[in-house]
């Protein structure tokens, strides 16, 4: 059985709340019980943090054990050298996910430190973008 985890960052623990023109009204729990069940032939972890260094040591903690790592490290993606450097410290594949289409908002989120270590990126299909991540692992 294929052992993943989501990880996300700042503010998505506030989702279904948060901008939901942007990210949606369903909190990110109950679309992870539909995820669970859906692909009931993995193990999905998942974690969430606010905090920089807390999510750089899950990544470090997890990278080299995991078969895949889906990151959505929300803000800290196009401000963080070290969350970009711990991806490419580890030996797990990771994909890079967003809710949103980040080109189609303001311009300090068309950069990215995580993308240049992943191993793919997908954004833009709302919460959906996290199922066609787990599918890039199944493949």
């Amino acid at each position: 059985m294929k052992h993943l985890i989501i990880i996300n960052g700042p503010n998505l623990n506030l989702l279904g709340k948060r901008e939901p023109a942007i990210y949606g009204s369903e909190t990110f729990e109950d679309y992870l019980q539909k995820l669970k069940s859906k692909y009931n032939d993995l193990q999905i972890d998942y974690y969430q943090s606010n905090v920089e260094g807390e999510l750089i040591d899950k990544l470090q903690e997890v990278g080299f054990t995991y078969d895949g790592i889906i990151l959505n490290a929300a803000a800290y993606t196009h401000t963080s050298v070290g969350i970009g450097d711990a991806v490419k410290a580890i030996d797990t594949s990771v994909v890079e996910v967003h809710i949103s289409n980040t080109f189609s908002r303001e311009e300090f989120r068309h950069q990215s430190f995580i993308s240049p270590n992943a191993n793919g990126v997908i954004l833009g299909f709302g919460l959906k973008s996290y199922d066609l991540a787990i599918e890039s692992f199944i493949d």
